[in-house]
């Protein structure tokens, strides 16, 4: 099958901007990495998302937009435009196939086979006179699936790019924490395994006004509480099989508002590695980890997350990956894959009933 230059564009739950990332495909296989881009949000513009998610969880239908999220939705289109125009410029040359858009979550709630996504496909599209995937979580939840995660298919592939043998786990953190585990025969299991770096992010800011907990500097100079994380723990969520996911607003850092800044930041990161541990096992264990997403580059929490489950844990960019923008890689991937008619969702990953394609296709 010829391979396609594929832009893929990811807004995540941590809100930090629009990733932008080029790979060169068939869907099956990575024949190479291009070049990539954050174009970030402005405070401005977070406030209007998070405007949006307010908003979204009194919403019933997936088509609903009041005026918060119509807002919300031609902001997200047009930062993505921007975003896809931006690296074109910086890359004189780079002729595209496709686009993969991710577009930005607002609510996420399988049990209620509902999952939005605000972004317009078909105006993005027309802008950019390219066609353009999008809506590629909605179909899977239809089925009954959960909808997420998306990217195990795409670390499938990145393991067996780099020659990886046994069983691996790729830890993807982001607002939320995900893996997908890759068995030594290939098959896939994946989930969510509880907050990435959403509680920490808005505890950080709430006490200190910055967006995050840089380097994991914060949480490096306090203690851990161990009474508050065994109280975020408690949480039965936890017990519950892969695959599983949740929204980036299921869990809340009330258990450590009455630490100091430093010892609630321990805490957090704590939680997360913790959780992750335990996402890990309750998938079947891994020879090893690689930690991707922007977890990765927090020190702290990689060190803690080793401690946790035992085993080697490898940044990304050891392997020469791009951590930041795995997430993005993986959505031109998978809108190469949609646009082939090949699965993006399976059992394992997602609790589908069987594997799924999914994904709208827009022409300009």
């Amino acid at each position: 099958m010829a391979t396609m230059t594929v832009l893929g564009l990811m807004s995540g739950t941590s809100m930090d901007g629009v990733d932008a990332a080029v790979l060169v495909t068939d869907g099956e296989t990575i024949s190479q990495f291009g070049p990539r881009q954050l174009r970030p949000y402005s405070d401005g513009e977070r406030e209007i998302l998070r405007a949006a998610l307010r908003a979204a969880t009194r919403i019933g239908g997936r088509d609903e937009r009041p005026l918060a999220l119509a807002a919300a939705e031609r902001l997200v289109t047009d930062a993505h435009g921007e975003a896809v125009e931006r690296l074109i410029a910086d890359n004189p040359g780079l002729s595209l196939d496709l686009v993969g858009f991710h577009g930005q979550t607002v609510l996420h709630a399988p049990e209620r086979r509902l999952t939005v996504q605000i972004g317009d496909g078909a105006a993005l599209a027309k802008r950019l006179g390219l066609p353009v995937v999008f809506d590629l979580r909605a179909a899977d939840v239809d089925a009954g699936g959960e909808g997420a995660p998306l990217v195990p298919v795409y670390h499938r592939a990145l393991v067996a790019q780099a020659g990886l043998a046994g069983t691996v786990a790729v830890v993807n953190i982001g607002g939320v924490a995900n893996l997908t585990r890759i068995g030594a025969d290939g098959s896939l299991t994946a989930g969510d395994t509880g907050p990435g770096n959403a509680l920490i992010d808005d505890f950080v800011r709430a006490r200190t006004g910055e967006a995050m907990d840089r380097d994991g500097a914060l949480a490096a100079s306090g203690t851990v509480d161990d009474a508050a994380l065994a109280r975020l723990l408690a949480d039965p969520w936890f017990a519950r099989p892969m695959p599983k996911s949740l929204d980036r607003g299921r869990f809340s850092a009330e258990a450590v508002a009455a630490l100091s800044s430093a010892d609630g930041a321990a805490t957090l990161t704590a939680f997360t590695a913790a959780t992750i541990a335990n996402g890990i096992a309750v998938a079947g264990g891994a020879d090893r980890v690689i930690v991707v997403g922007g977890g990765a580059n927090n020190p702290v929490m990689v060190a803690m997350i080793a401690e946790a489950v035992g085993v080697p844990v490898t940044p990304a960019g050891d392997l020469g990956w791009s951590a930041d923008f795995i997430e993005a890689q993986a959505f031109a991937y998978l809108a190469a894959r949609s646009l082939r008619g090949l699965p993006i969702t399976f059992p394992g990953t997602t609790g589908v009933p069987r594997p799924m394609t999914g994904g709208r296709l827009a022409r300009p």
